[in-house]
């Protein structure tokens, strides 16, 4: 391969508070980069919609070139552990066909559009309750105030999940989420026992629903089926945990990021503030200019060429959708900046492509809307009341503090 140096290292002092220019710089340099780590990145929109919709690419890293069957001595982990891990597999987000085309037909039986856009009102409620709290303080931290309670609120209520739970289960995700990313052996471990504990929990809670079934989605799914086919119990227990997280943790992103995205850039505010009619498409240029997930992954099933570069069989590709959303190709001179009124915002891959499309694309833009928008029309006065920090996240990018006035 051309010797082009380390391109991408996110490990680098200040690339969690601004990744973009490295994204820049691999889409300007080596667009279909060989990382000296072992797998490869691509960071043009043309190519991540191609690979992303490719039928010829894997979810399941037994498709690695030298994946074995049999874990390696030093990755042994305690049954019980390696139980939990290999019931998240079974995800739909982790399957190749048929086993996704499965999964996802069940589940997408009462994950519908139409049972997302009923959610409305209880989504406004949420938010103007605690729109309510920030005009009480006067402001602060947006994530803590906003971006967090309204989304783990609403998947709570939409799977049915006690109360009680709530809690643990925010803590919990939380971990798990992180746990696959450059983090220390200690967090990595740590995701693990969280994962193993939350396991247990959706098995309790899916028995408990069993006798005391409600209007609810997790009493849906455990009833869901198709030509006498069901979700076997660890198949429940893997679907529910992926709703869950994900049900919650990229729309924090995306509320937190676009919120900011509007605050550091007044003159948008103030475009939305007059048009609030443009909100839609403002969640869409929320999601293309700063995307609650920066990069996903696949495996080359055969060998795939893209711009002249043949990368092999059995190979780890990473899709950068932070650097495909700012593509200059696709978006034009100036794909780097935040304009609300983007007519082609919606071509983003901020929520995939594909068989792998989001199936919680339509709830995240929901959210997004009413929670973004009715905190603009809410508070004229709104503005940054401090510095904007960031996680140190790679793949999962979200900010920690957002500080408003109103």
């Amino acid at each position: 391969m051309t010797d082009v140096g380390l391109l991408f290292d996110p490990s680098v002092p200040g690339f969690a508070d601004d990744p973009y220019p490295h994204y820049a710089t691999l889409r300007k340099i080596d667009p279909v980069h060989e990382h000296p780590g072992g797998f490869w990145i691509l960071s043009r929109h043309e190519d991540a919609t191609a690979i992303l919709r490719s039928p010829k690419m894997s979810m399941q890293d037994s498709n690695l070139a030298g994946a074995s069957e049999e874990e390696p001595p030093e990755m042994a982990l305690p049954p019980s552990m390696a139980e939990a891990v290999s019931i998240m597999s079974l995800s739909m987000l982790d399957r190749d066909p048929p086993d996704h085309t499965r999964l996802k037909s069940l589940v997408s039986k009462v994950f519908t559009p139409k049972s997302i856009a009923a959610l409305e009102p209880a989504v406004t409620a949420l938010v103007d309750e605690r729109l309510d709290r920030i005009a009480e303080l006067g402001g602060g931290n947006l994530m803590d105030e906003l971006a967090f309670p309204v989304p783990f609120a609403v998947i709570s209520q939409m799977l049915g999940t006690p109360s009680s739970d709530s809690d643990r289960m925010r803590e919990l995700t939380g971990r798990i989420v992180r746990s696959p990313e450059l983090v220390s052996e200690e967090e990595f471990l740590g995701g693990l026992v969280a994962l193993q504990e939350l396991v247990q929990m959706t098995r309790d809670l899916i028995a408990w629903k069993r006798n005391h079934p409600a209007e609810d989605l997790l009493t849906a799914l455990i009833n869901a089926e198709e030509g006498g086919d069901k979700l076997s119990d660890d198949e429940l227990v893997a679907q529910v945990l992926l709703l869950y997280a994900a049900g919650h943790e990229t729309t924090v992103g995306l509320i937190g990021s676009g919120v900011a995205a509007l605050l550091q850039n007044p003159d948008q505010l103030e475009l939305l503030r007059s048009r609030p009619d443009l909100t839609a498409n403002a969640v869409e240029e929320f999601l293309r200019f700063d995307p609650p997930i920066q990069q996903t992954r696949r495996i080359t099933t055969a060998p795939y060429t893209v711009r002249d570069k043949e990368i092999p069989a059995g190979t780890l590709v990473m899709i950068s959708i932070a650097g495909a959303n700012r593509d200059e190709e696709r978006f034009g001179a100036d794909a780097e900046s935040l304009r609300i009124d983007r007519p082609d915002a919606r071509h983003h891959v901020a929520l995939g492509a594909g068989m792998h499309h989001c199936l919680g694309a339509a709830l995240a833009r929901l959210e997004g809307q009413v929670a973004i928008g009715r905190l603009v029309s809410r508070f004229p006065s709104l503005a940054l009341g401090g510095e904007v920090t960031w996680s140190d996240r790679v793949e999962l990018r979200n900010a920690k503090t957002v500080p408003i006035t109103v």
